[in-house]
């Protein structure tokens, strides 16, 4: 039955989207080109509303037991009106952050959170009263780091299937029945969107499908990793790296070059990538295997040893920090260690001659 409703959620998402596109375009919800968007057109937007009405067709036909299911259920509305406000008449930020604070409460109150991480080496770090800040935190991030990537047709949508396919794969290891059935059925509704979203896109998945699916992954990722030890929770962050370290690097840019936090630009990852000459559509295809190849690491780290997995948190960090220098993601001066690299050379360079 899970798989059969996972097709029945892409079918939906198939049939749904285009008269998504046609409400988008008839109530204005529409992105209007500017000097930071990628896009030479008008585009209607509002299309994750099609990927929440297939989830909640795959929801309603799947009915997956637990407690949760109610408030992720009434959560996901919440992010998803809030969304479609934005996409039709531009909301502040700080209404933004409003509808995503609530619709996180709305989960963490019926039991969604962490107040405990168990130690590798025994003992257990508990939370107290800092379980629900921190849980606002990861949920608030997550969906704002899905949003910021929505940058290139197909690039949010892509991502987010990419990570639900692993988020699901390790619930299927773990024995999790809800998420695998809950992240299934998201993953079925996604890619019937990307079908329409997929360069050269027909419609945009808006805030409404960013954040939508950010709270979703943000939500699925804490169920599936609840309470467990500390190194393991580190794998929804593997698996979330692209999103994560491209908001996490924006934010160092923008303190670099002092410029408030929440400033819009055109150097996220995929920005620098189109500047490296790569087109549209390869850009985006580069993004999805850079996903993938963390899906990879976060499994293989799941099932490592705790000094293994530290080394390879150790090396991940090692390749993103020079993988950001050399494409120059914060910016032209911000190379520390390949600088430290030439230096090194240069010493060697200098007592070679002598």
């Amino acid at each position: 039955m899970l798989y059969v409703t996972l097709v029945i959620c892409f079918v939906a998402s198939i049939l749904v989207t285009p008269l998504v596109k046609k409400l988008a375009l008839k109530i204005g919800a529409t992105d209007q080109p500017n000097n930071r968007k990628v896009h030479q057109t008008v585009m209607p937007r509002l299309g994750g509303l099609a990927i929440f009405i297939s989830y909640v067709i795959g929801f309603i036909i799947l009915m997956p037991e637990s407690p949760y299911k109610y408030p992720i259920l009434i959560g996901s509305f919440i992010i998803v009106i809030t969304g479609m406000i934005d996409d039709m008449f531009d909301i502040a930020a700080r209404w933004k952050l409003l509808g995503q604070v609530i619709a996180a409460l709305v989960v963490i109150l019926n039991g969604v959170d962490i107040d405990f991480i168990n130690l590798p080496f025994g003992g257990q770090i508990e939370f107290g009263m800092f379980t629900i800040p921190l849980t606002i935190l990861w949920i608030v991030g997550i969906t704002n780091a899905i949003n910021l990537i929505d940058g290139l047709d197909g690039l949010a949508a892509g991502v987010s299937s990419i990570a639900l396919i692993t988020i699901s794969g390790m619930a299927i290891i773990m024995g999790n029945s809800f998420v695998v059935a809950m992240g299934f059925i998201l993953l079925g509704s996604t890619l019937g969107f990307l079908i329409y979203n997929f360069h050269p896109a027909k419609i945009f998945m808006g805030d409404t499908g960013a954040l939508f699916l950010g709270y979703m992954i943000a939500v699925l990722s804490l169920l599936g990793f609840k309470n467990v030890a500390v190194i393991s929770f580190i794998v929804p962050i593997i698996i979330l790296g692209v999103p994560i370290s491209d908001t996490i690097f924006a934010i160092i840019r923008r303190v670099v070059h002092k410029q408030p936090i929440g400033a819009p630009d055109k150097s996220h990852l995929h920005h620098c990538l189109l500047r490296l000459g790569y087109g549209h559509k390869k850009t985006v295809l580069i993004i999805y295997c850079i996903s993938a190849l963390f899906g990879v690491i976060a499994v293989v780290f799941s099932q490592a040893t705790t000094w293994g997995s530290l080394m390879v948190v150790f090396a991940l960090l090692l390749v993103i920090e020079l993988v950001v220098e050399k494409i120059e993601l914060v910016g032209e001066q911000y190379k520390p260690i390949i600088k430290i690299v030439r230096g090194i050379r240069g010493i060697r360079y200098s007592y070679g001659k002598k």
